[in-house]
């Protein structure tokens, strides 16, 4: 007899706030092809959206765009799906630099 599996609720952005981060303020280690984030193409733009685990990449429902590099947990995700299309520039951050995980 099959146990019957109960969702599991997870909230990440309680998560997400127990790492430390130490953000490059003179260095941004991602970079997009435009500063212009409204000129990026929608399809490209929204993977990001939808890919980044840590909801750096953000549309409105008005369509207005946003990006922020400093929460950046530097999985990847974004340089695999759009290295080459809208990702100009994406390095690992400096020593020193970057995300200190944390548990609990």
């Amino acid at each position: 007899m099959m146990r019957e599996l109960k969702p599991i609720s997870v909230n990440v952005e309680n998560l997400i706030s127990v790492n430390k981060y130490c953000v490059d303020e003179e260095h941004k280690h991602i970079e997009l092809a435009s500063e212009d984030l409204g000129s990026l193409p929608d399809e490209e733009f929204g993977k990001l959206v939808r890919l980044c685990p840590a909801a750096l990449y953000k549309q409105q429902p008005d369509g207005t765009r946003s990006f922020d590099y400093a929460g950046c947990l530097e999985c990847g995700t974004c340089r695999i799906a759009c290295e080459g299309t809208i990702l100009r520039t994406w390095e690992n951050p400096g020593p020193g630099m970057g995300v200190t995980y944390r548990f609990g």
